[in-house]
């Protein structure tokens, strides 16, 4: 089953100093489902690794190879929000519109949330989105 993937997810995986069972999670899906992002998602991971570059966190090259290594995965790009929705969601909820915009993604395809985002998790349980996260696993 597909899911909407979110930069907070996607960050997660750049560094070697970040992990969290959501985002591997989250990483392990992709092998075999498709990732749905807004067009928005592009434009965030790069910033994410511009701002991380500066910081000298990550190096030019380390950013190129891994936004070499994201372009391999399974990835449909969303170009068409519905406006009314993303405000709605975001005036509702609290959230920042680009927040919005993946919770907006996922209650239109009705697919589930992978976030690391504590606002965007909280707003996803309360419209009844569900989240990629180990703790909605079933246990073995």
């Amino acid at each position: 089953m597909a899911f909407v993937l979110d930069a907070s997810i996607t960050a997660c995986w750049a560094f070697d100093d970040e992990s969290h069972p959501d985002a591997s999670l989250a990483f392990d899906r992709m092998r075999a489902e498709e990732g749905v992002v807004p067009c928005l998602w592009w434009f965030e991971v790069r910033n994410i690794l511009i701002v991380n570059e500066r910081r000298q966190r990550i190096t030019e090259s380390d950013a190129a190879t891994f936004l070499l290594n994201l372009s391999l995965l399974r990835l449909r790009v969303d170009l068409v929000p519905n406006e009314n929705a993303v405000l709605q969601l975001a005036r509702t909820h609290r959230l920042s519109v680009y927040d919005a915009c993946y919770l907006e993604l996922a209650q239109r395809e009705r697919l589930p949330l992978a976030t690391l985002d504590a606002d965007l998790r909280r707003a996803a349980t309360d419209v009844g989105v569900a989240l990629v996260s180990r703790a909605a696993e079933p246990r073995q």
